[in-house]
C-alpha cells in the first residue's frame, strides 16, 4: 500500500511517499481503508517539531490525525464490522500510524460510525477541529460538559475566525446546541461563509464600522463564550464584549505573549481557558466524540462551499503540497483524497 511518512523533523520536504505492507489489526483494533485524510495545522507542527518536538520519529511517522473510510478487518472483541463507514480522530497522538496512507489500524474507540447520509468530506473534517470546538464551548461557567440540542440555550457565543475549520465547527455546534452565535472574520469574502455555517452576526474588526458596538448591540449583556484563534489581535475586542463570568477559550496563537488588563478582567470574573485538544481529559474527549456523533446523525454538521467550509483536496502523492497549503493558511479545509489510490 502507499503511505507518506517522515523520519526526521523539518519542512514539508521531509515527507516521503513509500510502499508498505497492509497491517493486521490486533485485539480491540480495526483496519480502515482510508478514503479521505484530514490535514490539520498541528500535523504540520508535529512534523516540523514545533509542537511536541520530543516525540521520536525513529522508524518513521505517518502523519494525519483525522480521516474517513471503511472498516475492512477487525481484531477480537470489537463491535464494528467490515463494511462499516467510520470517521477517525487523534490517530497519531502518542502513536506513529496516521491517516496519510491507504490503510491504517486504530483502536476501535478512535473509529466512529459515519452515517450513509454523511459525505466523506464531513467525516475527514470532524476529528481535531470538532473536538477542539466542543472543548471550547464546554469549559465555561454554566456551560454543559457535553453539547446536545438545547444545552446552550440562552447563551451567546462569539467565534473568532468563523471561516476556519475549528470556527466552522464551533458555529455549527453552538447553533445545534441552541446558542446565539456571532463570528468575526478579517476578510470580506469570508463573511458569507460564517453566515452559511449559521452565524447570526458577522463582524470584521478591520472594517470602519465599530465591531465592539455591533457585538454589544447584538448582545447587550455581553458574550458568554469566545472561541478564540487569535488572542492577541482580538484581545481588545474580546475584553470589550464579554459579559460577567464569561470565558475566552483560546485554541491557537499568533504571538507568544498577551498583555492583560488584570483589574478589568478580574472585576468581570473573566476566565481565559487555553485549549490543546490532545491534552484535555479523556472524559472531555469522550464527551466531544459523543456530541459530534450525535450532531452528524442529526444532520447538524456539514462542509463544502454551500455550508461555508470549502474542501481543498490533494492527492496522497502531493502531501508536500497539502502541508504547504496548510502552513500558508489555506482557504478552506485541506484533505488528502485517497479514493484514486484505493479500490472501492
Amino acid at each position: 500500500m502507499k503511505a507518506v511518512r517522515y523520519t526526521r523533523h523539518g519542512g514539508p520536504e521531509v515527507l516521503t511517499l513509500v510502499e508498505r505492507s497492509v497491517p493486521t489489526p490486533g485485539a480491540g483494533e480495526v483496519l480502515v481503508r482510508i478514503h479521505l485524510s484530514g490535514v490539520n495545522p498541528t500535523d504540520t507542527k508535529f512534523r516540523s517539531g514545533v509542537t511536541m518536538a520530543g516525540f521520536s520519529t525513529a522508524g518513521g511517522t505517518v502523519p494525519g490525525q483525522d480521516g474517513a473510510g471503511v472498516v475492512v478487518d477487525t481484531g477480537a472483541g470489537v463491535k464494528l464490522q467490515p463494511g462499516d463507514r467510520v470517521w477517525l480522530w487523534e490517530c497519531t497522538w502518542l502513536r506513529c500510524e496516521g491517516t496519510a496512507q491507504e490503510f491504517v489500524v486504530v483502536p476501535e474507540s478512535h473509529a466512529v460510525p459515519l452515517p450513509d447520509s454523511a459525505p466523506w468530506e464531513l467525516g475527514a473534517s470532524l476529528g481535531i477541529p470538532g473536538l477542539t470546538a466542543h472543548r471550547c464551548l464546554t469549559v465555561g461557567d454554566g456551560a454543559p460538559s457535553v453539547l446536545e440540542p438545547g444545552s446552550l440555550a440562552g447563551r451567546t457565543v462569539l467565534v473568532a475566525g468563523g471561516a476556519g475549520a475549528v470556527g466552522h465547527m464551533a458555529i455549527q455546534l453552538a447553533v445545534w446546541a441552541g446558542a446565539r452565535v456571532a463570528a468575526t472574520v478579517r476578510s470580506p469574502g469570508k463573511a458569507g461563509r460564517a453566515l452559511a455555517a449559521g452565524a447570526q452576526l458577522v463582524v470584521n474588526p478591520n472594517d470602519e464600522i465599530d465591531a465592539v458596538s455591533q457585538v454589544r448591540a447584538w448582545a447587550p449583556e455581553g458574550v458568554d463564550t469566545v472561541v478564540e484563534v487569535a488572542p492577541v489581535s482580538n484581545a481588545d475586542l474580546n475584553h470589550a464584549v464579554v459579559g460577567y463570568n464569561a470565558t475566552i477559550a483560546v485554541y491557537a496563537n499568533e504571538a507568544s505573549s498577551l498583555a492583560l488588563d488584570v483589574r478589568a478582567l478580574m472585576v468581570a470574573n473573566t476566565r481565559y481557558q487555553f485549549v490543546l485538544v490532545y491534552l484535555v481529559p479523556d472524559a472531555a474527549k469522550a464527551a466531544g466524540v459523543a456530541a459530534l456523533r450525535s450532531a452528524v446523525e442529526q444532520g447538524a454538521l456539514s462542509v463544502g462551499d454551500g455550508a461555508g467550509l470549502p474542501i481543498r483536496p490533494h492527492a496522497l502523492s502531493d502531501m508536500v503540497g497539502a502541508h504547504r497549503a496548510v502552513e500558508r493558511g489555506a482557504d478552506g479545509k485541506v484533505v488528502l483524497d485517497l479514493r484514486g489510490d484505493t479500490a472501492g
